[in-house]
């Protein structure tokens, strides 16, 4: 509608008569309605997309503004231009650094039984050159070496003889002994070598090879370090199953995943844990599907120690703990992102909580009063219920499936509603405050994958999962780890502890 065909309209509705402006009056009110109708759509799809252009822009820059110190992200993926460069949540200890009072030092000590004396005698007197050849010692100062000698590939030749009876000419031959079968061959030392270079030391197949060769006089190829770590993989299928169940009967777990590359594509590496025992397993899913063909988390009965991934609430016949870790990395992005001060507060709330709970264990004390308990949780009430007003659930739109709640709505209501497990340390010190216990264990994966590179198929990701769990059991107990694998090779390897 424009002004010239308006005025052309009008006039010769004026020729007409009055009956003809009034009906054009009429109609032309109608149509500025129904303008004004679309119109007023059009500003509220455009408000309506403003709105979510700006809910987006606000999470990408929540994205940009986040690291290590404010996020799961690992302290790698923190480039040299992070300023300030994440922190430890930790306090302070008021401590001097180095040893501190009543600790005891380690350092070289004479051994009584070293595996060579060399006696230096002076041959004359320095004084007067009278000869002391025939002189006994008054007294002898001790000083020890310790070096490691040369070392080379020990090579034994086994020869069976034949010999002809006497009696009736009959041929007889002497039998190899036990595993001699090829004309040359490696033995189970070196098979041991290189599965530990491999496995516990993670170096790659060429490499571990370059090592052997080097070190000990014995190249061996690829193939045959993969030879070794499928043995070493068959002796140690009972060992990892008792790992497996001591985890399953355990009281308190910890578990967590990871991403692995896999033949190019991403798969899953699942850890279930404790301070004294480590099960690996890989799988092409994260989720429940994979935490059921696993089988730990279906038959585990005591406290899973997790970072709230939502398949492991899937499981109710065990109990949950929370990793709060997790919990003050993302209330420092609420805080220093978000602006909310309440983020803050709950922060330091959860470390006065875990202050008191170390101060308490450390008298011998087995829980915190009940005065105490009360007080912390109105405490947190209190403040969740300040991070409820600044990210109040928003109205229903109508769609299916929950409306976004963003980083800081979803944290709130995450610690709304599994308060008991997120507070779970507070109530039982048998809990740990975190889940660095699988986090630690999960690490030399992460390790491994940077050294080495995925894997390429998921033999050897089953291979280094048993291997590596068993390895990783051996070091938690204090057990020697090259000697159990000699074992292992033996056919007998060292059972770890599983209660």
């Amino acid at each position: 509608m424009n002004t010239d065909s308006i005025r052309d309209r009008a006039l010769e509705a004026y020729r007409r008569g009055p009956d003809a402006v009034v009906e054009l009056i009429v109609r032309l009110v109608a149509e500025l309605a129904g303008q004004l109708e679309t119109l007023a759509a059009r500003v509220s799809a455009l408000e309506a997309e403003n709105a979510a252009l700006g809910t987006e822009n606000a999470a990408l820059r929540a994205r940009l503004g986040t690291n290590s110190r404010n996020s799961s992200k690992p302290p790698s993926s923190d480039g040299p231009d992070i300023k300030p460069h994440p922190k430890s949540q930790r306090a302070p200890s008021g401590r001097k650094s180095g040893g501190q009072p009543g600790h005891v030092g380690h350092t070289l000590r004479l051994v009584d039984d070293p595996d060579e004396v060399v006696v230096h005698v002076p041959s004359q007197c320095e004084a007067c050159g009278q000869s002391l050849g025939e002189v006994s010692g008054i007294h002898r100062e001790r000083r020890q070496v310790v070096d490691i000698p040369a070392v080379k590939a020990r090579v034994v030749e086994h020869q069976a003889e034949t010999k002809s009876c006497p009696r009736c000419g009959v041929e007889t031959t002497g039998q190899f002994p036990e595993g001699v079968e090829a004309p040359t061959q490696y033995g189970p030392g070196v098979a041991t070598v290189a599965v530990y270079l491999n496995q516990e030391q993670l170096l790659p197949l060429e490499r571990t090879g370059e090592v052997l060769a080097e070190v000990f006089g014995c190249p061996i190829s690829e193939g045959t370090v993969e030879s070794a770590v499928g043995e070493c993989h068959e002796q140690l299928a009972e060992p990892e199953a008792a790992i497996k169940q001591g985890v399953e009967g355990a009281k308190v777990a910890h578990f967590d995943e990871t991403g692995v590359n896999m033949g190019g594509k991403t798969s899953w590496l699942h850890v279930a844990s404790t301070p004294r025992l480590t099960f690996y397993a890989t799988h092409e899913k994260r989720g429940r599907e994979a935490m059921d063909e696993i089988g730990v988390l279906p038959e585990f009965r005591g406290r899973a120690v997790h970072d709230g991934l939502a398949s492991y609430w899937q499981y109710g016949e065990c109990e949950h703990a929370l990793c709060n870790a997790h919990h003050l990395r993302e209330l420092t992005f609420v805080e220093e992102q978000l602006g909310q001060p309440w983020a803050k507060d709950l922060k330091g709330l959860l470390l006065e909580i875990k202050q008191a709970v170390d101060h308490a264990r450390g008298q011998g004390l087995v829980e915190l009063s009940a005065e105490v308990n009360r007080d912390f949780e109105v405490r947190y009430d209190a403040i969740l219920q300040e991070g409820l007003k600044a990210n109040p659930p928003p109205e229903a739109t109508g769609k299916r499936g929950r409306p976004k709640r963003g980083k800081a709505g979803s944290l709130v209501d995450r610690l709304r509603h599994h308060k008991g497990a997120t507070l779970a340390f507070m109530e039982d010190f048998a809990i740990p405050f975190d889940n660095n216990q699988a986090e630690r264990d999960i690490r030399m994966v992460k390790v491994r994958e940077k050294i080495s590179g995925c894997f390429r198929t998921t033999t050897g990701a089953d291979r280094f999962c048993r291997i590596r769990g068993y390895i990783s059991t051996l070091r938690k107990q204090g057990m020697p780890i090259l000697s159990a694998l000699g074992k292992a090779f033996a056919g007998n390897p060292p059972m770890p502890a599983t209660t």
